[in-house]
């Protein structure tokens, strides 16, 4: 007999909150304070100096990754732009992006002047791989997957789809920093991958982004895009590509120096939100009634920052975050009526409704353009489908292992009710 829930008189599961917090920056302590102090003091806050904060971290984040080249910039958005500039992507090409990621990831596609071509998702949160192959036309020139929430989408399939159609590969990788994916971290399966180093990211140094590759031209294409004087700044280096100028992604020395120090405190980080799903995962009922779990290549890779069930149907899942709540634990779906969430592509205003800067109708009305690509709120039906369903739950560094164990308690308790 399924236990009374709170909803209906019962007794809650939770009685004191579940511990809130971020990531990086629930660990900021005074090695950051100390770093940040010491550039201050120095007066040196430019990135071209001599022992250049951004250069340590450049060079720390590529041993750690195992790639050859990595470029910090200002954002993850101006990561993934310098990114898709430094694999050749412009006007003309069109690039195919899920329909559950940050709007950041549609602008930054808009941002080199290509069209984001929007597909579906499925039960991993991440790509749907056989839409995303029916979205390729002629027009396309890259993908663009992204690891949301700490969870890598299908890379391989994903990957080895791109390599048959002779595609460029760019991650987007922005929350998903840290991840691995069969041995090796998430954005290196790629042509070039993109960290964000946002306030709200794995770590943080309030706002700041990295692009990694191992192809030199990709890094130097890149490193031309992030900041229109390099080539002054470094005029004794020679170049192999043509310099050109573009927007500039320049960062500071910093965020240089506080970057330096929230990476080496990353695999603490993992470390810790590895345990707290873990420990989840294992209170959670093996044969739930109402739900399956979100599908994850790689449980060992994966972040641990976040959870997500999928309810059966919308209706179950709205019954489910009302008693959910009821019993001390707060989750609704990612997609309804409420609050507009940017990360879910029927709210990218701008990109729907084609909204250029120019009158022009830049970049989709390009000359340089040759294909037709259409939006509507309604184009991804199995998308909203599953996000209207999805209960996502999120675990931090403030939090220990019996919260999470309550976190399933809860939810089990609910589902035996419910389901």
């Amino acid at each position: 007999m399924a236990e009374r829930l709170a909803i209906d008189g019962g007794t809650p599961v939770i009685t004191e909150p579940i511990p809130s917090g971020m990531h990086g920056p629930s660990v900021i302590d005074d090695r950051e304070i100390n770093a940040v102090t010491e550039v201050l003091r120095s007066g040196k806050l430019f990135r071209f100096v001599e022992n250049s904060n951004v250069a340590a971290f450049e060079q720390e984040a590529t041993a750690r990754l195992g790639v050859n080249h990595a470029l910090m910039v200002n954002s993850g958005t101006s990561a993934i732009i310098c990114a898709l500039t430094g694999c050749g992507i412009g006007p003309g090409d069109e690039v195919i992006i899920p329909g559950y990621t940050y709007i950041a990831t549609a602008a930054a596609v808009v941002g080199v002047g290509a069209i984001p071509v929007i597909a579906e998702i499925d039960e991993s949160l991440g790509m749907d791989v056989a839409d995303v192959a029916q979205k390729i036309t002629p027009h396309t020139k890259a993908i663009l997957p992204v690891h949301m929430q700490g969870v890598p989408c299908r890379l391989e399939e994903i990957v080895s789809l791109a390599r048959a159609h002779d595609l460029k590969v760019i991650e987007d990788s922005c929350q998903c920093v840290g991840g691995r994916y069969k041995g090796k971290y998430t954005g290196t399966w790629g042509d070039a991958g993109a960290w964000s180093l946002n306030y709200y990211k794995v770590i943080s140094c309030g706002e700041g982004g990295l692009v990694f590759t191992d192809d030199y031209d990709v890094y130097e294409l890149a490193a031309f895009a992030s900041d229109p004087a390099m080539p002054m700044w470094m005029s004794d280096k020679e170049w192999a590509n043509q310099p050109f100028s573009r927007q500039c992604y320049r960062p500071s020395e910093i965020l240089g120096a506080m970057a330096r120090i929230q990476l080496s405190k990353l695999e603490d980080i993992l470390g810790h939100t590895r345990r707290l799903k873990k420990a989840f995962l294992s209170e959670l009922a093996d044969d739930p009634k109402g739900y399956i779990r979100q599908h994850v290549d790689d449980p060992d890779g994966e972040c641990g920052i976040s959870a997500a069930i999928i309810v059966q149907d919308d209706q179950l899942a709205k019954k489910y975050a009302e008693a959910l709540k009821a019993e001390g634990l707060g989750a609704g779906t990612a997609y309804n009526q409420g609050f507009p969430d940017r990360h879910i592509y029927c709210y990218w205003d701008s990109i729907l409704k084609k909204q250029s800067a120019h009158p022009s109708g830049y970049p989709w009305n390009d000359p340089a353009y040759k294909g037709n690509v259409e939006y509507s709120p309604d184009m991804c039906p199995n998308t909203l489908s599953i996000l209207g369903r999805a209960l996502r739950f999120g675990f931090n560094v403030n939090m220990q292992e019996d919260h999470a164990r309550l976190m399933a308690a809860v939810i089990n308790k609910v589902d035996a009710a419910l389901g």
